[in-house]
């Protein structure tokens, strides 16, 4: 979907002042840290998929999504989408108060021990199915120039815009098709290279290059 998450190239919203790597903790505050807690504990009952998790983040009224620090954005995602799936209510989740509790045989509990083995594991979303590539390394080709109302991973900046592709991953869970319902339709996912200036115009340096992640669903020929 066009919103205000994607924010690559727009220009007035002042500048990047990342803190240095060496010193940036991963939390800042507790309740950061039990938010995270709290995504990894109910993504655990395998109601949604990660491509759902970044669409219901997406979806947030653009002056919150602004105006949100990272975690409070997964904390707004994260109740958007224990409504939609039926483990919460909008008044349990307006009152802070539980109701009728849910029948844990319908549950996957995500317990203390099994919590660092499930991040060092991870969520492989690659795919063994026999799905020929569209493209090859050295073709040039065009992101498509779409506007889906739903998530997709091809960048408002780089739609319509011509590159090479530099590297095929593989095939991938296709998150544009996961995260609307429509299953993981697997297919090739590939590196895409673009000079700086096919993005950002003649003031863009001559020698940079972007490299942008895109599906074959992405892309035509050029």
């Amino acid at each position: 979907m066009d919103g205000v998450h994607d924010l690559g190239g727009l220009h007035g919203l002042g500048p990047i002042d990342p803190e240095p790597e060496a010193e940036e903790p991963w939390f800042h505050h507790e309740w950061e840290r039990r938010i995270f807690a709290l995504n990894l504990a109910c993504g655990a009952h395998g109601r949604w998929s990660i491509d759902d998790g970044r669409y219901a983040r997406e979806r947030q009224h653009p002056v919150d999504y602004l105006r949100n620090s990272y975690y409070q954005t997964w904390l707004a995602g994260l109740s958007t989408l224990l409504v939609e799936r039926g483990l919460l209510s909008a008044e349990e989740l307006a009152s802070g108060k539980a109701g009728a509790p849910a029948d844990p045989a319908t549950l996957r509990v995500l317990r203390a021990d099994a919590v660092e083995p499930a991040m060092m594991r991870g969520t492989p979303y690659t795919r063994e199915v026999d799905a020929p590539a569209v493209f090859k390394p050295g073709d040039t080709v065009r992101v498509k120039n779409r506007h889906p109302v739903t998530h997709t991973r091809a960048p408002r900046y780089a739609r319509g815009r011509v590159g090479v592709i530099d590297t095929d991953h593989g095939i991938h869970v296709y998150p544009d098709s996961n995260a609307a319902g429509g299953g993981e339709d697997p297919q090739h996912l590939y590196s895409v290279r673009f000079a700086a200036r096919e993005l950002w115009g003649p003031d863009a340096p001559a020698a940079d290059e972007v490299f942008i992640d895109l599906w074959d669903d992405h892309l035509e020929p050029s």
